[in-house]
């Protein structure tokens, strides 16, 4: 029984990291939309980690993609 609870927290832990992905992309890209003010160096930065936590997200590495997408938001201020 509890490995069968521990199958399900993990389950549903993965689930809300893989929702939590596209929510973090979106405030990202609302807040780009808004041409926030950031160095070049800055918005290049931003750019790549934005693009690398979307193509975690794909690969279905959820906690890697909300941490790098989670260094995108800090350099926005977000």
């Amino acid at each position: 029984m509890r490995k069968l609870i521990a199958v399900v927290a993990l389950l549903a832990s993965t689930s809300a990291f893989a929702a939590h992905c596209p929510m973090d992309m979106k405030k990202i890209d609302d807040t780009l939309a808004k041409n926030p003010t950031l160095n070049a160096e800055q918005m290049a930065e931003v750019k790549k980690l934005r693009a690398e936590g979307e193509t975690l997200h794909k690969a279905g590495k959820h906690q890697e993609s909300v941490d790098t997408l989670a260094k995108a938001m800090k350099i926005l201020g977000i």
